[in-house]
């Protein structure tokens, strides 16, 4: 059966259907082990050029409560309180193009910066020079120029694919987001990979996408892996509607719904290292179902700081998460935000392997 008729047999099972693709998946997992980093969430700013309909991360600038951008002295105390609980990964998160807009640019101007880029290679090479953690940065689209600027200090990097389908650029999720074109969102992975920096992607589902382009975003992910092996991991996130949000009336994708796509990415990620990651704090009442579909990461989970992108859903804990994995049957491990195969020096430049060998 070819690829895309495969993965839509298994996005529009039934019944029995289900079970029979579950246990297929359970053919091609090595061990028991689930992974999860223990991270801390520090969003630079909240500003940002994209207006999704989904959207709980963004802010207005003259939203009295926005982050307009972190001083170092901010950044640095946050770093410091999560290495006291054992913390190894550090997300750096921003709304993309955040300089565009005048409060930051003058934020920027005040601590001696001309753009974020700069700002940012500065805040994670403080992380790795004054503390234990490793940096790995979200904030969006980065040119082939600044994204080569920031692997020199990132153990690893990420960036949401969420969908292939230009179609949805005109509805409500994405007709106010042009970061959110996939061509560019592509061209970023892609360039990710000719760069040889470690990478987390995914998808987002329920957000008004069919089942054929659900299948096209997941092979669209599968091809930029074939070709440059540098993701690392495929996430399968759900959209939760909450209060305040554009799309807040949207109805949510189902269980099942999520049930057949987190199959579908570990059956087309069969007899890869490519981890399939489902977030715990968005499916804490199913979460483990999710296992037994061939999810085998959690993601990052911080014991210091909530979910900016995903604020009504705080994380499970540690002992919590621990407990809902052993109770599947399978071991709960720690591990950096950069996977085991990437410690190399063909992956990592001089600084971050000394920094990682320290840490270990």
């Amino acid at each position: 059966m070819q690829t895309k008729e495969k993965i839509l047999k298994i996005l529009n099972s039934t019944d029995s259907e289900i079970i029979e693709f579950m246990k297929e998946t359970s053919k091609y997992r090595e061990n028991n082990i689930i992974t999860y980093s223990k991270n801390v969430f520090i969003p630079l700013t909240e500003i940002c050029k994209n207006d999704c309909g989904y959207c709980n991360f963004k802010k207005s600038p003259n939203d009295s409560s926005a982050i307009i951008l972190k001083t170092k002295k901010e950044i640095l105390a946050s770093l410091k309180e999560a290495e006291k609980y054992g913390c190894s990964e550090a997300l750096f998160t921003f709304g993309e193009d955040a300089d565009e807009e005048e409060s930051v640019k003058e934020k920027l101007s005040q601590y001696g910066y001309e753009n974020m880029i700069d700002y940012v290679f500065d805040i994670c090479k403080m992380t790795l020079d004054e503390t234990k953690l490793l940096p790995h940065t979200n904030g969006g689209n980065f040119s082939y120029d600044n994204l080569k600027k920031l692997k020199e200090v990132n153990a690893s990097m990420g960036m949401m694919l969420e969908s292939s389908s230009e179609r949805l650029m005109t509805t409500i999720a994405h007709n106010k987001s042009p970061g959110k074109n996939p061509k560019i969102r592509l061209e970023t992975i892609a360039n990710a990979g000719k760069l040889k920096i470690p990478y987390t992607t995914g998808i987002l589902i329920g957000i008004g996408e069919t089942k054929e382009e659900i299948a096209d975003s997941l092979i669209a992910i599968k091809k930029l892996y074939d070709t440059y092996g540098h993701i690392q991991e495929v996430i399968i996130q759900n959209f939760t509607s909450s209060p305040g949000i554009e799309m807040e009336n949207w109805i949510e994708p189902t269980f099942l719904d999520m049930v057949r796509t987190v199959i579908a990415g570990k059956l087309l990620f069969k007899n890869t290292d490519v981890s399939i990651q489902v977030p715990p704090n968005l499916n804490r009442d199913t979460a483990q179902i999710f296992l037994l579909c061939g999810a085998d990461d959690w993601g990052g989970v911080s014991p210091v700081s909530p979910d900016y992108v995903n604020p009504t859903s705080p994380w499970p804990t540690l002992d919590e998460l621990k407990r809902l994995t052993n109770d599947a049957g399978f071991r709960l491990t720690e591990r950096l935000c950069v996977y085991e195969k990437y410690i190399n020096e063909t992956w990592l430049n001089e600084l971050l392997l000394e920094r990682i060998s320290n840490l270990s």
